[in-house]
């Protein structure tokens, strides 16, 4: 049986104090290290998010069969973890959505190193089927315009290659933070790496380096409190364990918010707090490049819809290979809410505003996905909403609808 979630909450003020667990991207990463490096590598406040979960289990599991559902980062981490197990032999399989999603650009670079891999269906998508060797590693290039994970993937196994791994960089680089956050990681963690123009290497070997990681918060959470602030006439919530010089690319919410939509952050030890600021006038339209920053696009969209604002998002290119095709889903959503919106392959428009026939109970379908489903809530503060699969949060923040009870939100949850 299906079910849903109706929200309604008056936007009068947003307070309390959330705490959310650590970064899923950072927690994702410092996992497969871990793998690697067993006793060299101890993680504090790890994410609780479902991807997380799913990564750690398949990590030890003893099946050949490893069925990761949703999780492209468990799909594509784990591609390149199990390629270097050697005598090893695995299937890597998920939902059917999962299906849909490429893999070929990270299974044919493996296969240039002398991987061995597999497709048991449709060439260049899951399922995979992988037999573990050795690789000597070395030089290849790659499309680095698809997925800014398939780099970090290669990257995180290659100080294990006999040669190490140098990468040339082809195309446009997507989603740059990610791996400048994969690099940094390896660094603290005693592999010797080093980026130059459109070239990564990755040394062979490990040094000593930090053995304790503590996971800062997860800045991508953050954006939804972010939104809310924006909306509210007064804000003043608290979110713990965030730091100003945070590995996360989307740590630039902060700043985005500040400067379109009038949300300040003030840092304060180990907590940030959202402030909406006094007589602040947003602008007619916004123009935003965020292609080091995809997963901001769906929240930044319903924030513009939400205050009227006209706004171009670009470099979206990444968006329709996610849990769904994310501009499609929101162009769809937002119509509803009367917002017309076009887009392209790597762009959305916000280009008018009508009045729906209803307000009331309108109801948002999530596509399967996490982000959906959280990104449209603040539109709660207008009127009552409804939000179909409520349990898709799962996948990167599983407490989110009881921290929002906790902040004062009228929460029902409902069957079909």
């Amino acid at each position: 049986m299906s079910s849903y979630i109706k929200i309604h909450k008056k936007k009068d003020n947003l307070c309390g104090s959330i705490s959310i667990t650590g970064s899923k991207s950072i927690s994702n990463r410092l996992l497969i290290l871990k793998a690697l490096y067993e006793k060299d590598i101890h993680i504090d406040n790890i994410s609780n998010s479902e991807d997380t979960k799913i990564l750690q289990e398949n990590l030890t599991k003893t099946s050949n069969l490893l069925d990761i559902h949703h999780a492209g980062t468990a799909m594509r981490f784990l591609t390149s973890y199990f390629s270097i197990q050697e005598g090893k032999e695995v299937v890597l399989t998920g939902s059917d959505r999962m299906k849909e999603r490429p893999i070929y650009v990270l299974v044919e670079a493996l296969k240039r190193l002398g991987g061995k891999i597999f497709y048991l269906e449709k060439i260049g998508y899951p399922p995979i089927k992988i037999i573990g060797k050795k690789i000597i590693g070395g030089e290849i290039d790659i499309n680095a315009k698809v997925s800014s994970q398939y780099i970090s993937s290669l990257m995180l196994i290659s100080s294990k290659f006999q040669k190490g791994l140098k990468l040339y960089l082809k195309e446009k680089i997507t989603s740059i933070p990610y791996i400048k956050m994969t690099l940094k990681l390896l660094s603290l963690a005693g592999i010797n790496i080093s980026w130059e123009g459109k070239i990564i290497h990755i040394f062979p070997g490990k040094e000593k380096g930090n053995k304790y990681f503590s996971v800062e918060s997860d800045w991508s959470s953050s954006s939804y409190y972010y939104s809310m602030a924006s909306i509210v006439k007064k804000s003043n919530i608290s979110l713990k364990n965030y730091t100003k010089d945070s590995l996360q690319g989307d740590r630039k919410v902060s700043s985005i918010y500040d400067k379109y939509f009038g949300v300040s952050t003030i840092f304060h030890k180990n907590e940030i707090r959202l402030h909406k600021k006094c007589n602040f006038l947003t602008p007619k339209k916004i123009i935003l490049d965020l292609n080091k920053t995809p997963d901001l696009a769906q929240t930044i969209a319903v924030t513009c819809s939400a205050l009227k604002i006209k706004c171009h998002l670009k470099g979206l290119e990444t968006l329709k290979i996610k849990e769904t095709d994310r501009l499609y889903a929101l162009k769809n959503e937002l119509l509803k809410f009367g917002v017309k919106v076009i887009i392209t392959n790597s762009c959305l428009k916000i280009h008018d505003f009508f009045l729906p026939d209803s307000r009331q109970n309108i109801k948002i379908k999530t596509y399967q996905d996490h982000r959906m489903a959280m990104s449209f809530t603040p539109f709660c503060f207008f009127s009552s909403i409804k939000i179909e699969d409520p349990k898709v949060v799962e996948k990167s923040y599983p407490n989110f609808w009881t921290d929002l009870q906790n902040l004062n939100f009228s929460i029902n949850f409902c069957d079909y």
